[in-house]
Formats: structure tokens, sequence, C-alpha cells
């Protein structure tokens, strides 16, 4: 074959958070044109539970062809981004791009979110992004075709995307708006942009927040990598756009995204801040609170679609369930045969039915009544239903995903 020309041979990039997942993808994929890149990521000893450390991504680069720079970076200590930055420019004459993937998440509510979280994203997501760009412009700013990419999301006003996980979102946002301010501010200098997927990532983060069997509905990190690749390579008159990976490889012709999949055919969680078109409607309702609000003097003996799934539970109980799932859930329901209900799977033989449970709940699920009959009936899946936007989970995560478990056994009765 044809010599094809390498767009990034002797390109150097700086990406944070590149010892595993979308940033490491991302570094793999320059390494490929024999780019030069700095690993700037904090895992130096092996992890107990994460793959992956700054050595073994290095030579994983080096192995695909790139030249590798592995420097501890912790992106909450300016000193360590400061000498990391002058280490690359030492080892390889400057810095072309740089990469801010590194970043932290808590999808918790404001009430469950303790401050260590609220810090830690703040610092890592907003702060570190903010202050790696600073430390890498100057010298940016002397590459030909310079280029900063943030990974965070198109801002989306909607308030679905900010009451289930505020400090999340708040910090995300943040990293969005140095792409807004900076790419204004640096216009005609340095190209920077922000890239986000269109669907759940198969990474260990995910693997984190949506347990086992998770990747199912996920796509590889290569999609990413390609579309960030992309990015990279344009003029640096490209500039201020907030891109969806699915979106610009369209554009660029690309028609086979089952490659991308971990389980092709299989349906994929849309990710967040991003709403799904047919589901717009129902965000609107909700936000001029058109839904019917459960009143104080629920029905003593409810009956509907809610009613009916709870007395199918009931009948459903085994001792199997209970012993292996250990917990109480809660369910918060708005609209037609809403109120408080209730599903025990701790206490011998279990019960299921309306009101508040006999014990203290675990966890407490809070949806609409539609969304929940959806749930139980294998039409809407828990983690999408929480993805979404439309379930918001407080209390023990680990059961919450459990129940999914139970549900996929319990929808062949339903």
């Amino acid at each position: 074959t044809l010599f094809t020309f390498r767009k990034l041979a002797g390109c150097t990039l700086f990406i944070t958070g590149a010892s595993r997942g979308i940033g490491k993808a991302i570094a793999l994929k320059a390494a490929k044109d024999g780019a030069n890149i700095v690993i700037a990521a904090k895992t130096a000893e092996p992890h107990p539970t994460l793959p992956g450390t700054i050595y073994t991504a290095a030579e994983e680069i080096e192995a695909a062809g790139g030249k590798a720079l592995p420097c501890i970076v912790n992106v909450r200590e300016e000193e360590q981004i400061i000498s990391a930055v002058e280490k690359a420019v030492k080892t390889f004459g400057g810095i072309d791009i740089l990469v801010n993937n590194a970043s932290a998440i808590s999808l918790t509510g404001t009430l469950e979110t303790a401050t260590k979280k609220v810090n830690l994203m703040m610092d890592v997501n907003v702060r570190g992004t903010y202050l790696t760009s600073k430390a890498c412009l100057p010298h940016l700013r002397k590459s030909k075709n310079p280029h900063i990419l943030n990974l965070s999301p198109p801002m989306n006003m909607n308030p679905v995307w900010f009451k289930n996980h505020c400090a999340y979102t708040i910090s995300k946002y943040g990293m969005s708006m140095c792409v807004l301010g900076m790419a204004e501010e640096f216009r005609g200098e340095v190209a920077v942009n922000a890239l986000w997927p269109k669907t759940a990532i198969h990474t260990a983060a995910m693997d984190m927040l949506g347990g086992a069997g998770i990747e199912k509905q996920c796509r590889k990190t290569d999609i990413l990598a390609d579309a960030a690749y992309c990015i990279l390579t344009k003029p640096k008159s490209f500039t201020g756009n907030f891109i969806i990976d699915e979106v610009l490889l369209r554009e660029e012709g690309v028609k086979d995204f089952d490659v991308y999949a971990i389980t092709p055919g299989n349906p994929l969680l849309p990710d967040f801040f991003l709403d799904v078109e047919t589901d717009s409607t129902a965000v609107k309702q909700e936000r001029y609170g058109k839904e019917r609000t459960k009143t104080e003097t629920s029905p003593a003996k409810p009956s509907g679609p809610v009613a009916e799934t709870f007395r199918v539970i009931q009948g459903a109980m085994t001792e199997e369930y209970v012993r292996s799932t250990q917990g109480v859930f809660q369910f918060e329901l708005s609209g037609d045969g809403g109120g408080t209900w209730y599903i025990d799977l701790k206490t011998k033989g279990g019960s299921a039915g309306f009101g508040k449970p006999p014990v203290t709940a675990d966890v407490v699920m809070s949806m609409s009544s539609t969304d929940f009959v959806k749930m139980f009936t294998g039409k809407l899946k828990p983690s999408l239903a929480f993805m979404s936007g439309k379930l918001r989970i407080k209390g023990n995560m680990a059961l919450a995903l459990k129940l999914e478990k139970m549900l996929t056994q319990l929808t062949s009765k339903l």
C-alpha cells in the first residue's frame, strides 16, 4: 500500500487522564501516526480495581508507534501540571495539542453529595481543565496548528440535567464554558473545541456507574478516538465547536457504526446532557408542571397499571429473591396511581405494596408512574431511565443495580 500521510507525526499531545479509558484511546490513535504523547495522569502505582498506570499506557503508546512521556499529574495540583508541561517542552520541544480528558463523576443529589466529592469534581473538571489550559497556552501559541480539546458536553439548559446531579453538571458545563471563552479569546491563534459521545462509552468508569452487563449498551472508546483525531487534524480556524462524536463522523462519511458497538444490534444508552428527540415533549410538559402532582389523600386501595404491577410483583416473590437481594426499595411515583410504594426483599418471605415499607428503605427511587410501569414490563431499562434523567435514585446504588437483575427475571411473568 502507498505510504499514507501521517497527519500527527511529530506532533506533541498533552493528554490528562491518559492512563486508561478515553484519554488512552485518543493517545493510541495519535501514536499510530508517530506522535509524541505526554501521559499526564495520576495513577503511577497499580490501582486495586482500575486497570492501567501511566507506565503501562506508555508501553502501549510506544508499541503503537508513538513516543511516550509518562508524568505523574493530579490536575488538582497546579505545581504538578506546570512541571509536566516544562518536562514535555524540554523533551519534545513544544506542545501542539492539549486534551483535557481527566474527569471526576458523582451522580448524586445535592443533599447526598459529600463536600469532598463536590471539591473533587470542581477541582478536577473545572479548575484542572482551566489551569492545564493556562499552563499549555503559551506553548500552544507557538505551534503551527494548535488545538485544545475538552471532553465535555454541549451546554443544555434543560433543568432535567441539573436536578439529579447538580454538582456534576455544573463541573462538566464549567469545562464547556472554558471552550466557549477560550475559543473566542484565542481565535486565530489556538483552536478550542469540545467533544462528547452520543452514547455511553465502555470504560472502567462506566462499569463503576452502570454495574455488570452495562457494556452491552455501550460503544467502544474507538469512536471518540476517531472523532478526536478528525478534530485535531483540522485547521486551527475550526474552533468554538461542541461536537458529538457520531454527528461529526457521519458528516465525515462514516456509514457503519456497528463497528463501534460492544454488542452490535443491542440498544445503546444515550449519554448525559443530550435530549433524546422523541422524549422532548415529555420534558416540556414536566417543565410547565402539567404532570398531575400526587395528592396527600391517596385512595386506600389504588387501582390501575401501577397497582396491577405490584400485585404481580407480590405474587412473584420467592425466598430466593429475598436471599439474593437483601434490600428494601421505596418508590415515589408521580402521576396516575402515584404515591409511595415499596418492595421489601429483606424481611422473611418478602412483600410489596402501597405505602411506606415496614422497615427503612435502602434505596428510594423517584419517577413517574408511567415510566415505572414501563420499567417493570421491560420497556425501559433502569440504567437508561437513570441516565436520561427519568429516574432518581437515593441510597445504595449497588442495590439499585441488583433490582435490574431481578426485573429481567420478573418481566417474563408480567
